[in-house]
């Protein structure tokens, strides 16, 4: 097994993921050297190098440090880094084993007691509720989280109280979960995604399946009501459900919306925690916050401890993220990029601003997720009163014959949809109407909000 005790220097290969920083961040901090590659600047890799760690942009063997050949070095890669990369294959050739991101990940997380949150949509901002709560009760935590959070501005949360637990997010994506061994689990959603890997919704349930599997003997599941059956009879952990529609072991009741934020009750097993308030927006964030709940009930946090920490979330980057509010426009910013995301972030904001006109802008991701989910992302999208939608963003992918966003356009059934290039996005901006607009994607459209917003703010002086 690969251990880290010896380890004077650690390299990323794609350090700008968001999985991946916080890794990174966590070997800096036990003052280890770390640097990395990535293909892009972004406002993440500028963070990592303000604190101190080296990153290049440019992939050139010649760039590789020189302590990695003559020091114990941990090589890190993720799988978006392509097969040919000229720097990955020159440290094979040179005989360094290469580790993926989700096996380090693991040896971290399984040599503590380990909260992961699973679930094809809803876990970055189930898992930094969960961290947030935990964090600010008398138990503390460490935390990789998937997304930026709000409250810390990181994605990596480190303990200074001697906790042993770790919240962590398990990712679905190239079966990578499966490396965890966790003391607590909750499974958000299994929703078809991510096809290209596993070929059908079948295996992406069987999948599912064999992470709950992983968990430590003694330990519990909590599962989103209504998912697949079948997790329940295992004999080795405690299974729950929560639920904010119907009966569950850990149920939303007495919901209500007052100025833009939502007062429920908490129902849990053998009593319940009335009027907790949860000052960020969203019922799906509800449904997050129970889920959240839920985890850290089990893992010992107070009930009191459960509504100081609700009352103070501030959510994370690009979830739900309210860029501009000035009366005449609502910007929002979302990572939706998947159709049962699309339906959850729009029917949000219907519920919110009931009477108000809703443009969204969407930029698909992926052309396997595009060709898979066509007819989903149109209907979701139908439920906008304005659609406009961009090109694919491709990440790791080479385009796919026959495959763009006209695919997503000729199903959309609204008339008043514009398809447009990201330049064309800026101009366009200027002629919405009054408003929600909502930004929504997972690849760079978050690069043009605030141009948007730009646009947005004119608006008085056309």
């Amino acid at each position: 097994m690969l251990k880290f005790t010896d380890i004077k220097q650690v390299y990323f290969l794609g350090i700008g993921g968001i999985g991946m920083s916080a890794l990174a961040r966590y070997f800096a901090s036990k003052g280890i050297t770390v640097s990395g590659y990535d293909r892009t600047k972004t406002e993440l890799t500028s963070a990592l190098e303000r604190e101190g760690i080296a990153v290049h942009y440019e992939d050139n063997p010649a760039l590789l440090p020189k302590k990695l050949f003559i020091s114990n070095s941990l090589i890190v890669y993720t799988p978006a880094v392509p097969a040919t990369h000229h720097e990955l294959n020159t440290l094979i050739d040179r005989g360094f084993n290469i580790h993926k991101r989700a096996e380090v990940l693991g040896i971290i997380c399984n040599s503590g007691r380990t909260i992961a949150v699973a679930g094809t949509h809803g876990k970055t901002s189930v898992s930094t509720m969960t961290a947030h709560i935990l964090k600010t009760s008398e138990l503390g935590c460490t935390a990789f989280l998937g997304g930026i959070s709000k409250n810390y501005q990181t994605n990596l949360l480190l303990d200074s109280t001697g906790s042993e637990w770790i919240v962590a997010e398990a990712d679905e994506f190239d079966r990578s979960f499966l490396q965890l061994k966790p003391e607590l689990a909750v499974i958000t959603s299994m929703d078809a995604d991510h096809l290209d890997i596993y070929g059908s919704h079948e295996k992406v349930i069987e999948s599912f399946q064999l992470f709950a599997g992983n968990i430590k003997e003694g330990g519990s599941l909590v599962l989103k009501k209504g998912l697949p059956v079948g997790f329940e009879t295992e004999a080795k952990y405690i299974s729950y459900t929560y639920s904010i529609t119907e009966q569950a072991d850990f149920c939303a009741e007495n919901i209500e919306l007052k100025d833009g934020y939502y007062q429920f009750d908490l129902k849990i097993p053998e009593t319940r925690i009335e009027k907790l308030v949860l000052n960020y927006p969203g019922l799906l964030n509800v449904e997050n916050a129970v889920a959240a709940s839920a985890l850290a009930l089990l893992s010992g946090v107070s009930p009191e401890e459960i509504r100081i920490a609700l009352e103070t979330y501030s959510g994370v980057k690009r979830r739900f993220d309210i860029q501009l509010n000035n009366g005449t426009f609502v910007l929002i910013d979302d990572y939706a990029h998947h159709p049962e995301e699309l339906r959850a972030t729009i029917q949000s904001v219907r519920e919110i601003y009931q009477d108000r006109t809703i443009t969204g802008v969407f930029q698909p991701h992926l052309y396997s997720r595009t060709k898979d989910f066509a007819e989903g992302f149109a209907h979701s999208l139908d439920l906008l009163d304005e659609i406009v939608l961009l090109d694919i963003y491709p990440a790791r992918e080479l385009p796919m014959e026959g495959v763009t966003s006209e695919l997503i356009f000729r199903q959309i059934r609204n008339k008043n949809k514009i398809q447009c290039t990201k330049s064309e996005l800026i101009g366009l901006a200027g002629t919405f109407k009054p408003g929600i607009v909502i930004m929504m994607g997972a690849g760079d459209i978050d690069t043009l909000v605030e141009p948007v917003k730009e646009q947005l703010l004119k608006y008085e002086g056309r």
